[in-house]
């Protein structure tokens, strides 16, 4: 019974605070890619962040260029997920809603930090029904955004362009619509 209650708290615990990047790699390698695990991370509590968010110019699933200046004027959700991390899965669906409920106001950006992974991400757009942009991440981008140590993050950007809240790890989504809501609201 001891057993079943800690298994049982390992996986609670795993489900909501997400996947962690490789702790045991400092990203010697050379590439500009992500180095990330599916190894359990707790995560701290994210700082609120009113600052300018990075620009990025990423490639998305379809090879075209994305950048978060060409969104100005919306509200831009980031997320920061791999195919292979049980909350990113868990939180797609309500992204999608949120894509659907705001079309015009709010854009989602998945950022894939798929790596080995890397040709699982289109079939799982696909079989998700994934209606905002994907794009990949670089070493850049996830170093611009604080190292992002655990996945999901997610990064709220106001209309101008300013990181209006992070959540790591899954958030849920009645959360995010009332900042979402919030934003839209201010001029």
């Amino acid at each position: 019974m001891k057993k079943l209650f800690l298994i049982s708290l390992f996986l609670f615990s795993f489900s909501i605070f997400g996947c962690s990047r490789n702790a045991g790699s400092d990203n010697q390698n050379n590439s500009d890619t992500p180095n990330f695990t599916n190894q359990q991370y707790v995560p701290e509590t994210p700082a609120a962040n009113s600052s300018k968010a990075p620009d990025f110019n990423l490639v998305d699933t379809q090879g075209k260029n994305i950048s978060l200046s060409k969104l100005a004027g919306k509200v831009v959700i980031i997320d920061f997920w791999a195919t292979w991390c049980p909350p990113c899965r868990r939180g797609i669906p309500d992204l999608i809603d949120i894509q659907k409920q705001f079309k015009n106001k709010v854009v989602v950006v998945g950022i894939s930090v798929d790596t080995d992974t890397k040709s699982n991400v289109v079939p799982f757009i696909k079989s998700m029904g994934i209606n905002y942009p994907i794009v990949y991440a670089t070493q850049s981008v996830v170093q611009d955004y604080g190292n992002i140590e655990s996945i999901p993050t997610t990064f709220i950007i106001d209309k101008k362009g300013n990181i209006a809240n992070q959540h790591v790890g899954l958030t849920d989504k009645s959360v995010l619509i009332d900042e979402i809501q919030g934003l839209i609201k201010k001029s």
